[in-house]
Protein backbone atom coordinates (compact mmCIF):
# COMPACT_ATOMS: atom_id res chain seq x y z
CA UNK A 1 0.00 0.00 0.00
CA UNK A 2 1.35 3.59 -0.38
CA UNK A 3 1.14 5.99 1.92
CA UNK A 4 -0.39 9.19 1.34
CA UNK A 5 1.12 12.29 1.95
CA UNK A 6 0.09 14.64 4.91
CA UNK A 7 -1.78 17.31 3.73
CA UNK A 8 -4.26 20.02 5.08
CA UNK A 9 -7.62 19.85 3.77
CA UNK A 10 -10.35 22.05 3.99
CA UNK A 11 -12.21 19.51 6.25
CA UNK A 12 -9.30 20.25 8.73
CA UNK A 13 -8.93 23.19 8.45
CA UNK A 14 -12.49 24.34 9.49
CA UNK A 15 -12.88 21.81 11.93
CA UNK A 16 -9.36 23.63 13.45
CA UNK A 17 -10.79 26.81 13.49
CA UNK A 18 -14.06 25.70 14.57
CA UNK A 19 -12.30 24.16 17.89
CA UNK A 20 -9.76 26.99 18.49
CA UNK A 21 -13.15 29.36 18.25
CA UNK A 22 -14.90 27.32 21.03
CA UNK A 23 -11.78 27.16 22.80
CA UNK A 24 -11.62 31.35 23.16
CA UNK A 25 -15.44 31.36 24.15
CA UNK A 26 -14.45 28.74 26.74
CA UNK A 27 -11.55 30.79 27.88
CA UNK A 28 -13.45 34.17 27.97
CA UNK A 29 -16.91 33.32 29.95
CA UNK A 30 -14.74 31.29 31.91
CA UNK A 31 -13.54 34.01 34.70
CA UNK A 32 -16.90 35.31 34.63
CA UNK A 33 -18.37 31.82 35.73
CA UNK A 34 -15.97 31.47 38.55
CA UNK A 35 -17.45 34.74 40.28
CA UNK A 36 -21.06 33.60 39.96
CA UNK A 37 -21.09 30.56 42.87
CA UNK A 38 -18.96 32.57 44.97
CA UNK A 39 -21.74 35.08 45.63
CA UNK A 40 -24.55 32.89 45.49
CA UNK A 41 -22.12 30.84 48.30
CA UNK A 42 -22.10 34.04 50.19
CA UNK A 43 -25.82 34.98 50.17
CA UNK A 44 -27.22 31.43 50.97
CA UNK A 45 -26.91 30.65 54.85
CA UNK A 46 -26.69 26.56 56.06
CA UNK A 47 -29.45 25.30 58.36
CA UNK A 48 -28.63 24.40 61.68
CA UNK A 49 -29.28 21.55 62.06
CA UNK A 50 -27.79 20.25 58.52
CA UNK A 51 -29.97 18.83 55.46
CA UNK A 52 -30.43 21.49 52.82
CA UNK A 53 -33.95 22.14 52.02
CA UNK A 54 -34.57 25.33 52.78
CA UNK A 55 -38.17 26.92 51.91
CA UNK A 56 -37.67 30.03 49.93
CA UNK A 57 -40.25 32.51 48.24
CA UNK A 58 -39.24 30.55 44.86
CA UNK A 59 -40.18 27.33 46.94
CA UNK A 60 -43.49 28.53 48.22
CA UNK A 61 -44.44 29.85 44.84
CA UNK A 62 -43.85 26.56 43.28
CA UNK A 63 -45.88 24.51 45.74
CA UNK A 64 -48.84 27.32 45.06
CA UNK A 65 -48.86 26.73 41.06
CA UNK A 66 -48.62 23.60 41.62
CA UNK A 67 -51.95 22.39 43.61
CA UNK A 68 -54.32 21.05 41.79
Amino acid sequence: MPSSPSKLSRRTLFGGAGTAGALAVAVSVLPSAKALPEAAALSVSKPEKGGGYALSEHVKHYYQTARV
